[in-house]
């Protein structure tokens, strides 16, 4: 099995897998820029992450169309979308499923829970105590859901979209830094500009006129298949060694970037490597290319770094954030 995959790997693509990644991804984000103003940075982001099959935890404030993404993104690929408000009494049941007794045949019986969807949507996960929090670790990064003593697969493409508001925090349940790494981007959702906030205006500003219909562009069976050109996007052996450094470099172990040493507790994991891997890929895929360059990792390295590095009181009070942080390390590391 590793050999084929070794073989399939090192299989250049076709023009025509190049035009049909690149097709699909652009009709997707087309359609989905279509009824989300304001923020085609967070789609690009989102449909990176979905090529990869990978998670994301969307930060913003309320009312910025995070639930309206999650929607549009299922219809889109014809996916089924579940939608899980988190609250500080929600249970693992609710989540996952239970095993239920049936008193007029003696049997236990499995009830699934909204888990089992193609696209679910974890709305303020961080209201929900660590008990629901680890029930979605499995799911997440195995892609199996344990009911009672089986265990059953999640069909694929199965992504969450969690969000979090980043000021409310009062009774809220900090995600784990375990969890955390779980998701494959962080991404952050921002107000809208002046003109594109106009614009939300006359799309969405009458009541009469009801949701746009998303016209679905692509199925499960593409997204599949555009994972699998990822997988093929050629990257040279510098760049994989480019990839390594930017993440160990981010781990005050390491001492090689001595301006973070004050302000960085802990570094990424090297799950994070192969997370900024997978995402240039996909990117230099998006892009009609069969080859990574230096500039795709850039791209791509604060939606993967930034929920994987854990600040130190001294960075919170001399009010270095996240974000400079990863800038310091972007600019310390070379391609050699």
């Amino acid at each position: 099995m590793e050999s084929i995959a070794k073989d399939r790997e090192n299989t250049p693509l076709s023009e025509s897998d190049i035009h049909f990644a690149k097709d699909t991804l652009d009709r997707i984000r087309q359609e989905l820029t279509g009824e989300i103003t304001g923020q085609e940075a967070v789609v690009k982001n989102l449909l990176i992450s979905l090529a990869c099959q990978g998670h994301v935890l969307l930060e913003g404030m309320p009312g910025l169309a995070k639930t309206l993404l999650a929607k549009s993104l299922s219809s889109a690929l014809d996916l089924d979308f579940k939608r899980v408000q988190f609250t500080p009494d929600l249970l693992p049941a609710d989540l996952i499923g239970t095993v239920v007794f049936n008193p007029k045949n003696g049997e236990f019986t499995t009830r699934k829970g909204p888990i089992f969807t193609g696209v679910l949507l974890a709305d303020e996960i961080n209201r929900a105590p660590a008990k629901v929090q680890s029930a979605l670790l499995e799911c997440m990064e195995e892609r199996t859901v344990t009911i009672g003593e089986n265990t059953f697969p999640l069909e694929r493409p199965f992504l969450v979209l969690a969000t979090e508001n980043p000021i409310d925090q009062d009774g809220t349940y900090p995600l784990p830094e375990a969890q955390m790494d779980r998701f494959f981007m962080k991404v952050l959702v921002d107000y809208p500009d002046m003109d594109e906030e106009l614009a939300i205006l006359e799309q969405h500003g009458k009541l009469a006129a009801g949701p746009k219909r998303i016209k679905k562009t692509a199925t499960a069976k593409d997204v599949l298949k555009i994972s699998s050109l990822v997988d093929r996007v050629h990257v040279e052996p510098k760049l994989k060694s480019y990839i390594v450094r930017l993440v160990r470099n981010t781990r005050p172990e390491e001492k090689t970037v001595p301006d973070l040493l004050p302000y960085v507790k802990h570094g990424a994991s090297p799950r994070a490597s192969l997370s900024l891997l997978k995402a240039s890929k996909a990117k230099a895929l998006w892009e009609g290319r069969d080859y990574v360059a230096p500039e795709d990792v850039k791209a791509v390295l604060p939606e993967i770094l930034r929920h994987r590095i854990l600040l130190t009181f001294e960075a919170i009070s001399e009010d270095v954030g996240i974000e400079s942080v990863v800038r310091i390390v972007s600019d310390a590391t070379q391609v050699l």
